[in-house]
């Protein structure tokens, strides 16, 4: 008797979970309605997003763990480069 391993189910799409400032809702985002931006230092580095629920533009921080994690589930990134 042969044994054939078990292939794992495929994975589904990469969710992240958000919260909105304004109206104060939690919620689950594809990597598709993420942007990342990163840029020369702390501040020039964010992801944004627009909120489900009320419809406001969200930017937040972006530290270096939050990097790895969006651009490692498929987050479209932006490289913001500066002049001079």
């Amino acid at each position: 008797m042969t044994v054939i391993p078990q292939i794992p189910a495929t994975v589904g799409p990469v969710l992240f979970k958000a919260a909105c400032p304004d109206c104060r809702a939690r919620f689950e985002l594809s990597a598709g309605a993420l942007r990342l931006a990163i840029g020369g230092s702390r501040r020039t580095t964010f992801y944004s997003f627009t909120c489900p629920e009320c419809g406001s533009a969200v930017r937040k921080p972006a530290g270096e763990r939050i990097v790895e994690l969006l651009t490692g589930g498929g987050v479209r990134t932006l490289r913001l480069h500066t002049t001079g």
